[in-house]
C-alpha cells in the first residue's frame, strides 16, 4: 500500500530532515506544495485534507492553523511543534514513553512529537518514576549540551559564519529565565509534579545532545541502590529497538575520562547511562538532536501509526 504524505513547513530543517527519511521509501508518496503557494491557506488545506499523514513543521500558531484546516478525519497530523505537547487529545509522540504508547499513536489522528530535550529527559526520569524509586514530588534539575542546529536556519547560519565570531567558539547556557518552551512536556510527562529546573546550553557543533539529570540516592525512595535503578532502566527498555541503555557506570566512559555528546548522531537511537558513586546518581541521555530528538522520532511515529515496520526508514 502506498500512503500520501505532506510536509507543511517542508524548508525547515526538520522538514528537510524528513524528506531525507521518505525520499528511499516505496510505500510512501511525497505530497508536495509549489514555492509561491507555501502560505496560501487554501492550498495547504487542501494537501492537508489530501494526506494520510501531515507532518507539521512550523512556528506553533501557523500549527494550530494546519489543524483547525485539516477536517478530513482519516488525515494524521503529526506536530513538530510545541503548540499540542501536552494537549488533551494529541497522543505524545513517543512510543517507549511506557506501556501502552504505542496503541495511544496507533489509534490517535493527532500526535504532538517530543522536543529533543525533553525526549532524552523524559526518557531518563520516566522510568525511575513508573518503578516507585523516584518519588514525583521530587525536586529534579537537568543540564542539557546541544548542537547549534537546534536553533533553526537562523542559528545555523550565525554559526556557519566564516570566520566564526568569538563569542561563538565557547558554549553557550541560555533559557535563563527559566522558562524553556519544553518545561510543560517534561513535567507532563515524565510524571513529575514539578518541572525540572532547566539548563540547556549551545555550542559549536551541528547535532547532538546529551540531558544529564544529577541526583543524590538520598532523593530515591529509602534504601535504593545504583543497582536497583539501572536494574529499572533496563526493565523499562527491555525490547526496545532504539533505546540502549549502556553498562551500570559505562566503563569505556570513564576510562576516556570525557563524554561523547555526538555519538548518536545519523541514528535514531537513545543511549542511557546511569554513572553512581556511593550517594549520587547522574542519569544522562544522549541522542541526535535532528534524529530521535525531531525528524526521526516523527517518521518513527508515522510507522507506528500505518502499521508498517516501525524502524521502516530509520537507524
Amino acid at each position: 500500500m502506498v500512503f500520501k504524505v505532506f510536509v507543511d513547513g517542508q524548508e525547515g530543517t526538520t522538514g528537510l530532515r524528513i524528506h531525507e527519511y521518505l525520499a528511499a521509501r516505496q510505500d510512501i508518496e511525497v505530497l508536495k506544495i509549489d514555492a509561491d503557494k507555501r502560505k496560501d491557506p487554501a492550498e495547504r488545506a487542501r494537501l492537508l485534507n489530501a494526506a494520510d499523514v501531515a507532518f507539521l513543521c512550523l512556528p506553533d500558531a501557523a500549527s494550530r492553523e494546519a489543524a483547525e484546516l485539516t477536517t478530513n478525519p482519516k488525515t494524521c497530523l503529526i506536530d513538530a511543534s510545541t503548540a499540542h505537547r501536552t494537549v488533551p487529545g494529541w497522543a505524545f509522540g513517543l512510543p517507549e514513553l511506557a506501556k501502552g504508547q504505542r496503541d495511544a499513536i496507533r489509534a490517535s489522528k493527532r500526535i504532538a512529537n517530543p522536543g529533543c530535550h525533553a525526549s532524552a529527559f523524559i526518557l531518563a526520569v520516566r522510568p525511575m518514576v513508573d518503578a516507585g524509586l523516584l518519588p514525583r514530588d521530587a525536586a529534579v534539575s537537568a543540564t542539557s549540551i546541544t548542537g547549534y542546529s537546534g536553533g533553526g536556519k537562523s542559528m545555523i547560519a550565525e554559526y556557519q559564519q566564516q570566520p566564526l565570531p568569538a563569542h561563538l567558539t565557547a558554549p553557550r547556557p541560555y533559557a535563563l529565565a527559566l522558562k524553556h518552551k519544553h518545561l510543560p512536556e517534561m513535567k507532563a510527562h515524565t510524571g513529575l509534579a514539578t518541572p525540572p529546573v532547566f539548563m540547556p546550553i549551545v555550542s559549536s557543533f551541528y547535532k547532538g545532545l546529551a540531558v544529564s539529570v544529577p541526583l543524590h540516592l538520598s532523593q530515591f525512595k529509602p534504601g535504593t541502590t545504583p543497582e536497583a535503578i539501572h536494574a529499572a532502566m533496563v526493565a523499562h527498555y527491555a525490547g526496545e529497538r532504539f533505546i540502549n541503555v549502556m553498562p551500570l557506570r559505562d566503563a569505556g566512559t570513564l576510562e576516556g575520562g570525557f563524554f561523547d555528546v555526538q555519538a548518536c548522531n545519523d541514528t535514531n537511537r537513545v543511549d542511557i547511562f546511569v554513572f553512581a558513586s556511593d550517594s549520587q546518581v547522574i542519569l544522562i541521555a544522549r541522542l541526535d538532536n535532528l534524529g530521535k530528538g525531531a525528524s526521526g522520532a516523527a517518521v518513527q511515529s508515522m510507522n507506528v501509526h500505518l502499521g508498517v515496520e516501525e524502524s521502516l526508514g530509520l537507524v
